[in-house]
């Protein structure tokens, strides 16, 4: 089997730093300076795009492709962040942000609830294209930033934001954050009566891709969202459970925000 294309961290940012380095802001924001990317750079996002483009056909939720014209700027290569926003706040009032790498929790949730997504200053290199230690722009941009295009998943990830706030107020991150794996990362949901996907860590994972949709290893479950909330979770690898939305649509009821205490 592959190596996980992106292997993300339990949470975002369990293992950043409480102090954000010199070169970040108070909210771990940096300048994304799209002049430093080599020609080497953007020669693997655009290999990364092209692949999983046309391996997502068929595979993913119509609203990604639907959406995923939004990373269609003026020029290849790694996104101007400038250029991106423009487009994305237009359709949603959503914006991504550079970051060093991995944030803080609340940090992290603070940026949701205000419609910014936070993502990697970095690329791969090309000689690690299926393997990553941390999400690097391409996860984070081509992952996320599509249905973040889309008005109802837009409202729940900023939803998603202020529950997280409040769980960390409480103490209570855990489930929120296991929510965020099962969903945001790694959600399947049928679609005219197939399975698709809708989760960033699939959608930009060339092995984890035809894994999470056509392997028998792993088990594909119907949503509960209990179970989706306390069962763990494989940070290393490909998963081993797969939860399934009845409808891509239904993301939405599990960010009731008086289910949460919010």
């Amino acid at each position: 089997m592959d190596m996980q294309t992106t292997i993300i961290k339990e949470l975002h940012g369990l293992a950043a730093s409480p102090v954000p380095p010199p070169e970040a802001a108070l909210d771990w924001t940096v300048p994304q300076h799209w002049e430093r990317f080599t020609g080497a750079d953007h020669a693997v996002w655009d290999l990364l795009f092209a692949r999983q483009e046309t391996l997502l056909q068929g595979r993913a939720v119509s609203a990604f492709h639907d959406c995923l014209d939004v990373l269609s700027l003026s020029r290849p290569g790694v996104p101007d962040f400038a250029e991106l926003n423009a487009a994305l706040i237009a359709r949603t009032g959503w914006k991504v942000v550079a970051v060093p790498g991995l944030i803080p929790d609340d940090i992290f949730y603070a940026h949701l609830a205000k419609r910014q997504f936070p993502a990697g200053n970095f690329i791969r290199s090309a000689d690690e294209l299926d393997y990553l230690e941390e999400p690097d722009v391409f996860h984070d941009v081509f992952g996320h930033v599509p249905l973040l295009a889309d008005p109802a998943f837009a409202d729940f990830m900023e939803t998603l934001g202020h529950i997280g706030l409040a769980a960390l107020a409480r103490g209570d991150l855990a489930r929120v954050a296991h929510l965020y794996w099962r969903t945001v990362e790694f959600g399947l949901a049928r679609e005219d009566g197939e399975l698709r996907i809708f989760g960033a860590g699939i959608l930009s994972s060339f092995g984890e891709t035809r894994f999470a949709l056509e392997s028998d290893e792993p088990q594909r479950i119907d949503f509960d969202l209990e179970a989706a909330m306390t069962k763990p979770y494989r940070s290393d690898r490909f998963q081993d459970r797969y939860f399934v939305l009845d409808r891509f649509a239904d993301v939405l009821t599990l960010a009731d925000r008086k289910r949460w205490g919010d």
